[in-house]
């Protein structure tokens, strides 16, 4: 015959409470153990207070699952005073997520292995953390993406969704030229969220050679210009960490 905590964790797992299924009978020996015996209110308040904050947990673990990063970097892990001096001046600025807040990019310029991609992962990690909805994208799989749902014509419903997000990682802007078509479709995508939704972009070229991937000057420069808006422009250049890992394997 089932006990009624039988019944309370069998309810639980119905109605999808892990939190109270997980805490409620430790919960009841704290209570048994105090003076004055179970204030049910304080009881009632604590155990929704522990559901609560289960449920936050695998909110916040569901948002960096969802937010598609190819691996986890953390901010903890980096060796700043290795980092480029522009990026050692702002990172603890970065780490209280105001840009966010405000919409501002974060465009990290410069040569490969100095730490730009951790910095974005790193980041947005935080930010998955801090409750906010983020996705992590190279700029060749959005060009896919992106000519995939104009052909299916389901390019609307594409950037809808981009959209939403509180922070979009844009990594490897640069790597690959763009034709007229995905050109085009690019400029449009992140135009929607020009000055009112946070865009980290990683780039290995300076402003000066964008057109080399856009192929068109007027197009290049309009989107300099939507992209670099009140943005925080970080100058990446400086020596490989993998080059000094390698020297330092060699000694």
């Amino acid at each position: 015959m089932d006990t009624t905590n039988d019944k309370i964790k069998a309810l639980t797992k119905s109605i999808g409470l892990p939190g109270i299924r997980k805490n409620f009978e430790e919960l009841l020996e704290e209570f048994s153990k105090k003076e004055m015996g179970t204030n049910y209110n304080d009881f009632l308040y604590r155990l929704l207070e522990l559901e609560h904050a289960s449920r936050l947990q695998r909110r916040k673990t569901s948002r960096v699952r969802q937010a598609l990063f190819p691996y986890k970097k953390y901010i903890q892990d980096l060796k700043i005073e290795e980092l480029p001096e522009s990026a050692q001046n702002k990172l603890s600025e970065f780490e209280k997520l105001d840009f966010i807040k405000e919409g501002r990019n974060i465009i990290l310029s410069g040569s490969p292995g100095t730490g730009k991609t951790h910095i974005a992962i790193g980041l947005g990690i935080m930010a998955c953390l801090s409750d906010y909805k983020v996705l992590y994208t190279t700029v060749p799989r959005l060009l896919t993406q992106l000519k995939e749902s104009h052909s299916e014509r389901t390019l609307r419903q594409f950037e809808g969704r981009f959209e939403k997000y509180d922070l979009v990682i844009c990594d490897e802007f640069g790597y690959i030229s763009f034709d007229k078509q995905g050109a085009e479709l690019l400029f449009s995508l992140m135009s929607l969220r020009a000055s009112l939704k946070a865009t980290i972009i990683t780039t290995n070229l300076s402003f000066d050679r964008w057109s080399e991937i856009f192929g068109e000057a007027v197009l290049t420069a309009a989107m300099v210009d939507r992209l670099t808006h009140k943005a925080h422009i970080l100058n990446m250049n400086g020596k490989s960490f993998r080059v000094k890992e390698t020297v330092g394997c060699s000694k």
